[in-house]
């Protein structure tokens, strides 16, 4: 069966989301052309100003409407020095939800990854050594994912901070809080032995 011109492109468009495949996209669309015209209208009025709208923090890459974001135009976050570099702004949120950190944040919007054609400048390593460069930063944690990938970029900032002799730290792994040995994989078990500490 073919849908009509603006249907079959409203399923297109649909499809753009992660996850979403053709059928999944049908559904949504269908759902929203039934049953709920004002919340696609409500839907299509935030993704428009969004767009429109949000941008890059000057400081740290993650999302905002202002030049600056809430942490970065923030005093109190810059008195330790610390900057914790994360690959997402997904990461941030994750890492505020522990209200551990204190710092600030540079966001890197994805990992090296040479054979995608991802390489330092598209991660934003060229305003990252500007940063390290300003004498603002006095240590660095490596908060990238534990993937190859992620690994890597870690290195590679880890090298760029020792040339320019800051501090860098990686954050731990091992075993979650809650988490059974028997299900834990042997790689995890293996950093946490590495990573062990003597208790207090």
């Amino acid at each position: 069966m073919k849908f009509s011109p603006l249907i079959d492109d409203l399923i297109t468009q649909l499809k753009c989301l992660p996850g979403v495949g053709a059928k999944t996209a049908q559904r949504m669309a269908f759902q929203l052309l039934e049953r709920n015209r004002d919340g696609a209208l409500k839907l299509s009025k935030a993704l428009h100003d969004a767009m429109e709208h949000v941008k890059h923090c000057n400081q740290c890459r993650n999302f905002t409407e202002a030049n600056l974001c809430d942490i970065c135009a923030n005093p109190m976050r810059h008195d330790n020095g610390i900057l914790c570099i994360v690959e997402s702004p997904q990461d941030v949120l994750a890492i505020e939800s522990s209200s551990e950190f204190k710092g600030r944040y540079f966001v890197l919007m994805g990992h090296l990854s040479p054979i995608d054609g991802v390489g330092p400048a598209e991660i934003g390593i060229p305003e990252l050594t500007e940063l390290l460069q300003s004498n603002d930063v006095n240590e660095v944690i490596l908060a990238t994912n534990f993937t190859v990938e992620g690994e890597a970029t870690a290195h590679y900032i880890s090298d760029l901070c020792k040339s320019l002799n800051v501090v860098a730290t990686r954050i731990a792994r091992g075993v979650p809080m809650g988490g059974e040995l028997e299900y834990i994989d042997g790689s995890t078990l293996s950093h946490a032995f590495q990573g062990r500490k003597q208790l207090d």
